[in-house]
């Protein structure tokens, strides 16, 4: 594989492509290019495989483009034994970058919903939060994105989402301010519209 997804069709929380994919020495072109911008040479011998090791770097960070969590989520159990109560994964870690920068923002994810009448292996739930933050994105559509997910793959009597997270973008330039943490949420169904199991999720988020 050499990196993002080669099918034709659109993948799914994508836009359309709309322009050729680059060829892999485009790409490292385009390093080199970003590195005599900032002043320094490409060429020298502590910068002449960074091109190839930035590249390798993306193909890992952005591999989230070559999945579908439609796929992850497919396969589903249907012996819930009557289970219609929160079914919740806390502390996923979240690894990301923001469109607008390209920087890294860090952080947990939490993500629960409540099953009608079927049920997926926990650690597919772990997975779509890694396919989408592998993709670029503020961190309001990776969590509404998440949701939505769930939500079309299990049609569960409602899910939430909620993420926090430490954008680079704001550390390391601009204001620079540490230690400052992002929280977004999202709620569908039951966890919209009944309070008391909206804050028993967020009571479990706190713990």
């Amino acid at each position: 594989m050499d990196g993002f997804s080669k099918n034709d069709g659109p993948i799914v929380g994508t836009a359309p492509v709309k322009r050729a994919r680059p060829s892999r020495e485009q790409a490292m072109e385009a390093v080199r290019t970003l590195l005599a911008w900032t002043g320094d040479d490409p060429a020298r011998e502590g910068l002449i495989e960074t091109p190839r090791r930035v590249v390798e770097a993306f193909e890992e960070w952005f591999s989230g483009y070559a999945e579908d969590p439609n796929t992850l989520l497919a396969r589903t159990f249907e012996d819930v034994e009557g289970y219609d109560d929160i079914v919740m994964l806390r502390d996923i870690e979240v690894e990301s970058h923001c469109e607008h920068h390209m920087a890294p923002f860090l952080g947990k994810a939490y993500v629960a919903y409540v099953p009608t009448d079927r049920v997926v292996g926990i650690s597919k739930l772990a997975r779509v939060v890694e396919v989408f933050a592998r993709r670029l994105q503020n961190q309001e559509t990776l969590t509404r994105q998440i949701a939505h997910a769930i939500e079309d793959g299990l049609k569960p009597k409602g899910v939430a989402v909620l993420i926090d997270a430490e954008h680079q973008c704001m550390t390391t330039r601009g204001v620079h301010h540490r230690h400052v943490s992002t929280i977004t949420t999202n709620f569908t169904g039951a966890f919209k519209t009944d309070p008391a199991l909206q804050q028993r999720f967020l009571s479990f988020c706190s713990r």
